[in-house]
């Protein structure tokens, strides 16, 4: 019986043994299937396949694009993008503000390309271009219904290379023919006027590789014309360069202080930025204004200036871009924007806000509507981590920067239905007053630089108006938002007249945010009354400004 039964125990061992082998061998095949190889070789196939047997014919450098945008898509991160070869130079320009052209910014009105300002000191300026000059063909091409992207790619070009142009301009019968030389035009990102005796405002557009020295230069000429506070405008400032946004934090900060952190699984991504500096402007009172299109590195100064004390931040939330993106050159002259860390304020703030979309989404379309949400709205501080600055500020993290005073970006119902009104017969607000105020600087010469928008100028503004086709806007709903069609009026008059930076100041003054700023400016001498005359510190100084809380709503009409 035993020796019948010696030879089955080793069978089962083997079984079992051979059952384990198989699992193992199994866990093999699988291994092997998951291995960088078989992934490549998967890929491969299936692009072959697609390549030649999809039913209609498809170009396999198309194919892999649709990969690689499939691939960053696929991380639910709207930064991470690839540039391709074509998009190159316009990535280059938005950094470094310069390139061979004109000196002129452009827009469509109508069927025609129109000059909407001329920058000084360019090659336009210095043939004779105009404000309201239609570009009508380029090189004896017409240039009827381009867009803009259409004519950028046209008049730009290698500097010393000459391009030529024809212009309709209002009065004369013919167009007026120019060959003009491209030239390196820096593109200005910081505007700045005296807003009266003691108060400068500097309006930074990005954050390019000047910013510093243009922000630097800009307070010191204000100082210079008697300036003891001060402005800054981050409105509509998307971002730009990280080490721009630290350099013009510096010039706010003493030596040392934490202006930003990053921090990232990749170690080589991991970064403590200080102000290497010693402070620029001590004592100086600073107000910086910002919106939900605020952005990046506008966010890293304004979370800076919060944290420390240094500023009051007035206007709505920030957009909430708290990633950093580094752009590596790929062949081909192909280039890849990868997030690769995140930012944090001194306190350790992180001011991200999702705005991660799945596959297919429209990024724009989620902006929009997010900042439909933040237009004419308190700040919303419920759910989020509150921080505490030295002064014993309280400041939040998560969902952009919250203002320490909140300003309302709002428009009236009255004004949203003149925009719809306009917009249904193809036309903005803005288009109509630069048309207007072309032709009529042209009928009156000699203008005063301190003219007002009288009764006569807006009836000839409602009357050419009314001359349009398709363009139906009552006389009442007309005289219901006269401080909107004034303030328009007002700047696109000046804009032809005196050219952008006259327009910008009378844009701004207008502003309820700016206007919000003054008057918290003009009762104040250091940085200490500033913060707490607007109610977000302990105050020391016994001034007061009744209504004015922190986080608050305030004016908006």
């Amino acid at each position: 019986m035993k020796r019948n039964r010696k030879p089955w125990v080793p069978a089962v061992v083997v079984t079992i043994i051979a059952l384990g082998s198989g699992g193992w061998l199994l866990e093999q095949v699988v291994d092997a299937q998951e291995s960088t190889v078989y992934r490549a070789r998967l890929f491969n196939e299936v692009q072959r396949l697609v390549a030649e047997r999809y039913v209609e014919e498809m170009d396999s450098s198309d194919l892999y694009r649709m990969a690689i945008d499939g691939m960053l898509s696929e991380l639910g991160d709207p930064y991470s993008v690839f540039i391709g070869a074509e998009q190159a130079d316009d990535l280059e320009l938005s950094i470094e503000g310069d390139y061979g052209g004109l000196g002129i910014r452009i827009q469509k009105v109508g069927e025609w390309i129109t000059v909407m300002g001329v920058i000084p000191n360019s090659p336009a300026e210095r043939q004779g271009l105009m404000t309201g000059d239609r570009i009508v063909g380029v090189e004896t091409e017409s240039a009827r219904g381009w867009d803009d992207s259409q004519a950028v790619e046209r008049l730009r070009g290698p500097k010393g290379t000459p391009v030529s142009i024809s212009i309709g301009r209002v009065g004369a019968s013919e167009p007026l023919e120019f060959t003009i030389i491209r030239d390196e035009i820096h593109v200005e990102t910081v505007r700045s006027f005296m807003v009266d005796d003691r108060i400068g405002f500097v309006g930074l557009d990005q954050f390019s590789r000047e910013a510093q020295d243009e922000v630097s230069d800009a307070i010191r000429d204000l100082q210079g014309d008697g300036a003891e506070a001060l402005i800054l405008d981050l409105r509509g400032n998307p971002g730009g360069l990280l080490e721009q946004g630290v350099a013009v934090s510096d010039l706010f900060l003493p030596r040392g202080a934490v202006v930003v952190e990053t921090r990232s699984r990749v170690e080589d991504q991991n970064f403590t930025f200080g102000a290497p500096n010693d402070e620029a402007f001590p004592g100086l009172p600073i107000v910086v204004l910002v919106n939900f299109p605020s952005a990046s590195a506008s966010e890293i100064l304004a979370g800076a200036l919060q944290d420390h004390d240094r500023a009051l931040i007035l206007g709505t939330p920030t957009f909430g871009k708290g990633s950093v993106q580094t752009v590596y050159s790929l062949p081909g002259g192909n280039h890849l924007k990868l997030t690769t860390a995140g930012w944090f304020t001194p306190l350790g703030r992180s001011i991200a806000r999702n705005v991660a979309q799945s596959p297919g989404d429209d990024i724009s379309e989620a902006v929009a509507e997010q900042m439909s949400a933040m237009r004419g709205i308190a700040a919303d501080t419920a759910g989020k981590e509150v921080f505490r600055t030295a002064g014993g500020r309280a400041v939040y993290g998560g969902g952009g920067i919250t203002p320490d005073v909140i300003v309302p970006d709002t428009t009236t119902l009255d004004e949203r239905e003149l925009e719809r009104v306009v917009g249904r017969a193809g036309f903005s607000l803005n288009q109509l007053a630069f048309r207007f105020g072309v032709e009529w600087t042209n009928q009156h010469p000699g203008l005063d630089q301190d003219f007002v928008v009288t009764p006569e100028i807006r009836d000839a503004f409602f009357e050419m108006i009314s001359e349009i086709d398709g363009l139906e806007l009552e006389r009442g709903l007309f005289d219901r938002v006269r401080p909107r069609i004034d303030r328009f009026l007002g700047a696109q008059i000046a804009n032809s007249a005196f050219g952008d930076l006259e327009m910008f100041r009378r844009y701004q003054t207008q502003s309820p945010v700016y206007l919000e700023a003054v008057r918290l400016l003009e009762a104040v001498k250091t940085p200490q009354d500033l913060l707490s005359l607007a109610g977000t510190s302990e105050p020391d100084s016994g001034l007061e400004a009744p209504g004015v809380e922190s986080p608050m709503t305030t004016g908006g009409t």
